[in-house]
């Protein structure tokens, strides 16, 4: 249960936000076009932020378990999020870590 395997799911979760830029109405794990734009500034540097309620809302209700399976992508910094980044949302949103992430 640990917290990194949650922010590892958010992670991915800031991955496909990218990746889903252009597409418009697309989810991924529970997770909106809408949810991955409220937290991308929260994952990318030089200066990222505190996450917004709406990227925890995102956060929320995002199956993490399903993000989790995205956790070593590549991807990641390649889009220019900072997965170390990206990994302490949960955290930072106070959400539970899924058991094997």
């Amino acid at each position: 249960m640990g917290g990194g395997g949650i922010t590892k799911a958010v992670a991915l979760l800031a991955v496909m936000m990218v990746v889903l830029d252009g597409a418009k109405a697309m989810s991924l794990c529970n997770v909106t076009e809408d949810g991955f734009t409220a937290c991308k500034p929260s994952v990318t540097p030089p200066n990222p932020v505190a996450p917004s309620a709406e990227c925890c809302e995102a956060v929320e209700g995002a199956d993490l378990e399903c993000l989790c399976s995205y956790k070593n992508s590549f991807m990641l910094p390649s889009l220019g999020i900072d997965p170390d980044l990206a990994l302490g949302l949960p955290a930072k949103c106070n959400v539970p870590s899924p058991p094997q992430c």
